[in-house]
């Protein structure tokens, strides 16, 4: 996917009406946040993969508030939350057999992450 395209599709999801969700609760996280992924263990439908659980990452971008899929899809409501993108370093998901200079990017909800204190 090229540059254009990636701007093209984060514009189609950001502005997408049928999941944007206005929450009226503050932004918790701004980018260069270290948060750690609460280690949940929720029945049914989540976003939050085992292997970041319990793990440090750094927020690199916010996306704005959308309905919480977990809620959702168990048809509990919207729950409006804020998103924002997390960066994981290979080394903090996998130690020594990570591979060098890699991270995952994942897009989490306030309800998966808390501050590092």
């Amino acid at each position: 996917m090229n540059i254009l395209e990636k701007d093209r599709v984060y514009t189609a999801v950001k502005t997408n009406p049928v999941y944007v969700r206005p929450t009226g609760l503050p932004v918790r996280f701004a980018p260069g946040d270290r948060v750690l992924a609460k280690n949940i263990n929720p029945t049914g439908h989540t976003r939050l993969p085992r292997y970041v659980r319990g793990r440090i990452g750094t927020v690199v971008q916010y996306h704005g508030s959308f309905v919480f899929p977990d809620t959702y899809a168990h048809g509990n409501g919207e729950k409006p939350q804020h998103l924002y993108s997390v960066r994981f370093e290979s080394s903090e998901l996998w130690g020594e057999a990570a591979v060098e200079n890699s991270a995952v990017y994942l897009d989490l909800w306030d309800d998966y992450i808390e501050p590092l204190v």
